[in-house]
């Protein structure tokens, strides 16, 4: 398949990310330079403007195009069956805003070089096709892309496109979400819903049915994504964890929202963020297979099995901390 190059639609798809769920794994740093702390690159997201029209730059433009609008290429709506990959209407825009060019907002600004990399729900070394076929299964609620697929390949050189520059093992500005400060009480649906109804529902929906940009069968997907129902991320993507959610929406929404002037608090953040993830999703089936390594399975992941003695209900809506804490003593315990 060939995509035909379209300008980049800002704004198209509503940024809603669903945040990658390990740390990165840095190589050590050298004995002779770990004394002096590097500064952080400043935050350039690369032009792809100035990519010449040839084959590479096409290539690289096909890219953008599939994660910006990933309904109209690979959605379920698409014609030809055999390219319906996602299970849904999302794009990879839903989660890495603007095709990945915004701060702070699950970017592709240094993702390429980070890769290969550890990924505790795998308990794997995982390549970047690897890590872009993670998504396509849960937050696209759909099935992986062959690693050798155009569609692939167009993806993968986008990212390293947007990754240009950055040596491996550097810590961009503004690649990460920021951590969010873990509340003390566990994070309240009903809350959530006040705080949904008042910031969220006008792009999203009253029922979290998010805007379409047509109708339904033309593969044009959303303006702002659905947040439930059957349209929707999986019960297996990382935006269904309560804390990973509390901080993409602490710092990217509402719309106007940003790492120096969020509009939310923490408490509203975690409220909101177990409002939208008590509703109905697709349901992946499988996920006691995921964290292998128990000690990596972080606290919000609400599926069994448990280590740290607490029920599903404080692993989907807390109080976090004494999980937290728990596992902590218990990886003192065990060095």
């Amino acid at each position: 398949m060939r995509i035909a190059s379209s300008p980049l639609l800002l704004g198209l798809y509503a940024a809603f990310a669903i945040p990658a769920g390990a740390a990165n794994v840095a190589p050590p740093a050298l004995a002779e330079t770990a004394a002096v702390p590097a500064e952080k690159p400043a935050w350039v997201a690369p032009d792809l403007n100035a990519l010449p029209d040839d084959v590479y730059g096409r290539l690289v433009r096909e890219g953008r195009d599939l994660i910006h609008m990933t309904s109209r290429f690979i959605g379920p709506e698409v014609k030809n069956k055999k390219l319906r990959y996602a299970g849904n209407n999302l794009a990879c825009s839903s989660c890495h805003a603007e095709a990945g060019t915004l701060k702070y907002a699950a970017p592709f600004v240094g993702t390429f070089a980070d890769y290969p990399q550890y990924r505790g729900r795998e308990n794997v070394v995982q390549s970047i096709e690897g890590r872009i076929n993670g998504c396509m299964e849960r937050s696209m609620n759909g099935k992986p892309l062959p690693t050798d697929s155009h569609e692939m390949l167009a993806m993968t050189a986008y990212m390293k496109f947007m990754s240009g520059g950055v040596p491996v093992g550097t810590e961009v500005e503004g690649r990460l979400t920021p951590k969010i400060k873990i509340i003390d009480r566990a994070a309240d649906p009903a809350k959530g819903k006040l705080v949904y109804d008042t910031y969220c529902a006008a792009c999203h929906g009253g029922h979290g049915e998010g805007q379409r940009v047509g109708v339904k069968g033309d593969t044009l997907g959303y303006v702002n994504p659905p947040l439930w129902g059957p349209d929707s991320y999986n019960t297996g993507a990382g935006m269904n964890r309560v804390i990973q959610a509390a901080r993409y929406i602490r710092y990217n929404m509402p719309k106007g929202a940003t790492h120096d002037a969020p509009i939310l608090n923490e408490e509203d953040s975690f409220d909101v963020s177990a409002y939208i993830n008590s509703q109905k999703r697709p349901v992946r089936a499988g996920l006691d297979k995921d964290f292998p390594d128990r000690r990596q399975k972080p606290a919000d992941a609400a599926f069994l099995p448990y280590r740290e003695g607490f029920g599903a209900e404080q692993h989907k809506y807390g109080p976090f901390k004494p999980i937290i804490d728990a596992r902590a003593k218990a990886l003192k315990a065990a060095k």
